[in-house]
């Protein structure tokens, strides 16, 4: 299961830690990534997505049907 959130594309991003002798060595920044099930009410079902925490709160505000139109996915 790859670390990518299904509704934003938010994925790992690989950048450096730097120590204070200026030594850098390679670190991985995940997204923070939540498994849920949403009510769809167009669909009258529960959808189980993987999704980051943003998406998680942009899906409250406009709800799942309206988001996932906006970001061209299928349910």
């Amino acid at each position: 299961m790859s670390r990518r959130c299904e509704l934003t594309g938010k994925a790992v991003q690989v950048g450096h830690k730097v120590s204070h002798s200026n030594i850098k060595t390679k670190t991985r920044r995940l997204p923070n990534l939540q498994a849920k099930r949403f009510w769809s009410p167009e669909k009258k079902r529960f959808v189980s997505l993987r999704v980051s925490t943003a998406a998680m709160r942009t899906i409250d505000k406009i709800g799942l049907d309206a988001y996932a139109k906006r970001a061209g996915i299928k349910l």
